[in-house]
């Protein structure tokens, strides 16, 4: 595969959790938000409180429109009155929203059920919050993660917050997936990309559902830009999330050897700070933990992803 040559064609980075967000973060700084496209994992979307809450491209949008709260999730000062309202009545509360995101979510779910599609639903969350860049849910059909773990299935939301995340993992699932076609602003976007980038995202179920989707791969390996991955791994650790949990489920080891087996036929390069000899390597730091950091890793992951052509 050869990159673009036209400056002005895209970089899509495709996300799902707070790596990626970071990244599209730092990304937007390197190239503006008219030649930045996300796609993001939707694959952890979850109906409840009468909202439909899509958490990873909310997460990626409040993170292009600098709102994201300190804690790394939701919007800055948010409240979270509603979610009071509802433990004073002795409902169970496991999934905590604030008020502005509770909000977001039901007018996303009354949205969609006048006929909408996610992927517009989506852009006017974005134009709202002031985002130009483009962030596209990776399908308009519904896709839900889930897991088997201790001999028990569990939606994605409810294993990770209910059971906490607690492993080892006897299976995953993407239901739905078979079904759920990419969107024509998916397709078109990597199609028209002079680069695409694969965020340190976990490679089993923030970027795997997309992945999934019928067409997806074969879209990926089409198009004419180079494909990198920026590796989750730090330093040899994980800092945040259960990617080790769910690697150690695919089989993959916990190391650029592991990052890239999990994406294997599918990329050209690797950003990471461990040597791996599978494939064409960026060592370098890939913390992410300043806005200079976030913009000298999305620039130099730019720059060798330009150079694999």
């Amino acid at each position: 595969m050869t990159p673009r040559s036209a400056e002005s064609a895209p970089v899509v980075v495709l996300a799902g959790g707070t790596g990626g967000a970071k990244l599209a973060r730092g990304m937007l700084d390197v190239v503006g938000p008219d030649q930045l496209v996300v796609i993001a994992n939707t694959g952890d979307d979850v109906e409840i409180y009468g909202a439909y809450v899509s958490p990873d491209p909310d997460l990626v949008t409040f993170w292009l429109a600098d709102v994201i709260d300190e804690r790394g999730w939701g919007l800055a000062a948010d409240t979270f009155g509603v979610m009071d309202g509802f433990r004073a009545l002795g409902v169970e509360v496991w999934f905590n929203l604030g008020d502005r995101d509770l909000a977001i979510g039901i007018e996303r779910a009354r949205a969609l059920e006048a006929g909408a599609r996610l992927t517009d639903v989506q852009a006017r969350l974005a134009s709202s919050l002031g985002v130009s860049a483009r962030v596209l849910p990776m399908s308009d059909k519904p896709v839900r993660t889930w897991v088997e773990a201790g001999g028990r299935w569990r939606p994605f939301q409810e294993f990770m917050i209910k059971a906490r995340g607690e492993g080892p993992v006897q299976d995953v699932e993407f239901r739905g997936a078979n079904s759920a076609p990419p969107t024509p602003d998916m397709l078109e976007a990597i199609a028209a990309a002079r680069a695409l980038v694969i965020g340190p995202s976990n490679p089993v179920i923030s970027i795997g559902p997309i992945l999934a989707l019928p067409g997806a791969r074969e879209a990926l390996r089409d198009s004419r830009a180079p494909v990198v991955a920026l590796s989750p791994i730090v330093e040899r650790q994980v800092l945040k999330g259960p990617t080790a949990t769910f690697m150690q489920w695919a089989g993959h080891s916990l190391s650029s050897d592991g990052i890239a087996a999990a994406y294997a036929d599918l990329i050209d390069g690797l950003v990471a700070d461990q040597r791996t000899e599978a494939v064409p390597l960026l060592q370098r730091s890939v913390l992410l933990d300043t806005p200079a950091a976030r913009r000298r890793v999305a620039a130099d992951t730019l720059r060798f992803a330009l150079s694999l052509g």
